[in-house]
This record gives structure tokens, C-alpha cells and sequence, in this order.
């Protein structure tokens, strides 16, 4: 399986938390999924969501960004 990460890749922190949600744009065999990712940093956790669509992704990204 080849997977290549580009195009679109964009990091917010939360307002209130220290929450790092990026969401990328991954390419591989299967075609075009959507990463979106929530980490923090200082406990080395993190979530990840792949997504299909990129309107699904987005979403999640304003939901993790509330």
C-alpha cells in the first residue's frame, strides 16, 4: 500500500484547551481519504478519524474546535 500526504493540511488550536486538531488530505490505493487528528502534545495523546468525504472531515474539525 502506497499512501503520499498533500494538498491540504491545516492546524488550529482550541481556544480554551490545549487541544492541536489538524485535518490532511491523504492519497493512496483506495483513493482520497481525510485525516482529521486532535493531540495533546504535553501527554502524547491523540485521537485520529479518517473520513471518505471531506464534508464529513470539516465537521469534525469544527466540532473538535468547539
Amino acid at each position: 500500500m502506497v499512501v503520499s500526504i498533500c494538498r491540504m493540511e491545516e492546524t488550529k488550536k482550541h481556544l480554551n484547551k490545549k487541544w492541536e486538531i489538524s485535518i490532511m488530505e491523504v492519497h493512496g490505493d483506495d483513493g482520497i481519504r481525510f485525516k482529521v487528528t486532535r493531540s495533546l502534545p504535553e501527554l502524547s495523546v491523540s485521537e485520529t478519524n479518517v473520513f471518505s468525504s471531506k464534508e464529513e472531515a470539516k465537521k469534525q474539525f469544527d466540532e473538535w474546535l468547539k
